[in-house]
């Protein structure tokens, strides 16, 4: 009652909506923009309002903690005045990037022994064509514009990001395979923002909770790093079937995916090729795994390995140090990650990294640990 009040008698000058339990944001919105008043100041730490931005009608959105002095000019001022200055762009935003409150979760539902997602890229608010004769922008409840481009957010945004890298690197290096690039995407992301801390998640109850892997992946794609990755994880189509046949897919069935008979179930495996590693546990607290990793460096090269071990878990990586004498050439591992304790059963990350001796390449592995039944 008391903001339907506020709302009628500010109809001739700006309103400052202040964050509440009993009327959302969004219903603030849609009240002042009925209202049709010459302004508005929304209050609110509500990821989905900054990252969708649905507004109508002149207004700005500012934080709990920015709010403070805004509300001490209002009570401090007998006429206080507010002005909304747009067409600007702001660079160098802190902490940037963070993890979007929509961005989707893994592990995945149909293979969760994989971790997914693989890769984090731009998707929000990010300007792409758009149908001409389709509503892109609404002023007050009754004026609708179109226009051949739009600022749209999702899955949809990042995907072209990252298709458009994976065909940059694919003309650069026309001999990498489709496995190589990715590894080369995933192992030369960043896990850290602009403060040098670890990104973020919208989504997280915290407002500085960090982001797991399930929710970035690998972290934020960085195509330059991706151009010189130093070793790949690569795989053959063959390596994947033997993922399907350890997934116990039938013969037909592969075969509708393949559209070949040139492959086969000689040797099932569970364990693909992969730049991460993803721990599911119950009863089974070991697990193994087993990676080859190919040197696509200009020469030779000596990486050695650095853990960064999950909480409640112990992680040794074999042998410590890889010696690779020329490009091309293969080298394996073996990681073994044993789960001593974890009993509110949380989802654990930690990472392992080669580097390269003198610093030239770093070439770095998520892992995330959670107890099995996560899905």
């Amino acid at each position: 009652v008391n903001f339907y009040k506020q709302v009628a008698e500010a109809i001739v000058g700006i309103i400052v909506c202040k964050a509440s339990d009993s009327i959302s944001v969004f219903d603030q919105i849609k009240l002042v923009t009925m209202a049709n008043i010459k302004g508005a100041v929304f209050i609110s730490d509500n990821p989905e309002l900054t990252e969708w931005g649905h507004l109508y009608s002149p207004s700005i959105v500012i934080t709990s903690k920015d709010a403070k002095s805004v509300i001490n000019y209002l009570q401090t001022n007998k006429n206080p005045k507010a002005t909304i200055n747009f067409q600007q762009t702001f660079v160098g935003i802190k902490p940037s990037p963070v993890a979007a409150h929509y961005s989707s979760r893994g592990p995945s539902p149909s293979f969760p022994w994989i971790l997914k997602p693989d890769i984090m890229a731009p998707g929000t608010r990010v300007l792409a064509a758009y149908i001409p004769h389709k509503t892109t922008a609404t002023i007050g409840t009754n004026v609708f514009l179109s226009s051949q481009y739009n600022f749209q957010s999702g899955t949809s945004m990042a995907c072209p990001h990252v298709s458009a890298v994976a065909a940059l690197l694919k003309a650069a290096r026309p001999e990498w395979s489709v496995a190589a690039i990715k590894s080369a995407i995933m192992t030369t992301a960043s896990f850290l923002d602009n403060t040098n801390n670890p990104i973020r998640d919208n989504a997280n109850p915290n407002p500085n909770g960090f982001a797991s892997p399930l929710a970035i992946g690998a972290g934020e794609i960085n195509p330059n790093r991706a151009l010189d990755p130093g070793l790949v994880y690569d795989a053959t189509p063959q390596d994947y079937v033997n993922l399907l046949c350890g997934m116990n897919y039938s013969s037909d069935q592969i075969l509708t995916i393949t559209r070949s008979r040139s492959y086969n179930c000689s040797n099932p495996s569970l364990d693909l090729n992969y730049p991460s590693f993803m721990v599911l546990y119950n009863k089974s607290r070991i697990h193994k795994f087993r990676r080859t990793v190919t040197n696509v460096g200009d020469g030779g090269g000596t990486y050695s390995v650095e853990v960064r071990e999950p909480m409640g878990c112990m992680v040794t990586a074999l042998p410590k140090k890889l010696v690779f004498k020329d490009k091309n050439e293969k080298q394996s591992y073996e990681v073994n990650i044993m789960v001593h304790m974890n009993e509110n059963n949380n989802v654990s990350f930690g990472d392992i990294v080669w580097v390269e001796d003198g610093g030239k390449h770093s070439v770095r592995s998520p892992i995330v640990v959670a107890p099995f039944g996560i899905v």
